[in-house]
């Protein structure tokens, strides 16, 4: 997109920001962080969201009603970070990155092996 396209796009949406499903500057974080992570997630990328923003997007995610909204099987689980001293739930560890963390707690499944547990297979993908 041309610079001139974009200044004009940004410019006829600044009286109509787009809101977020759960509202607020934390939902908008949200939805950029998980929908930015399931692409390069699947692209294997090694995109490291910054920690300050992990932190403030795992706070919201495990909130009851964003949990029920997600709808992952949470059940027996604690899953345990490895990369930042963040652990949620109680039960058998599954640990791994926190961020891919976060997309099991949105309800995405990950790759086999890229987490690590007894139960861990519950939040693998199916192979191709």
């Amino acid at each position: 997109m041309a610079a001139d396209a974009l200044v004009g796009a940004l410019r006829d949406n600044a009286a109509r920001p787009w809101k977020p499903p759960g509202g607020g500057l934390a939902g908008a974080l949200v939805h950029d962080v998980i929908h930015g992570l399931d692409m390069t997630a699947a692209l294997g990328s090694g995109r490291q969201v910054p920690e300050d923003r992990l932190r403030l997007v795992l706070d919201a995610i495990t909130r009851p009603r964003t949990l029920r909204y997600f709808g992952a099987d949470l059940s027996q689980v604690e899953f345990r970070a490895d990369d930042i001293d963040w652990s949620f739930g109680s039960g058998e560890p599954v640990c791994g990155p926190a961020q891919e963390l976060a997309l099991i707690l949105c309800g995405r499944k990950l790759p086999a092996g890229r987490l690590r547990g007894a139960l861990s297979g519950r939040y693998a993908s199916a192979p191709p």
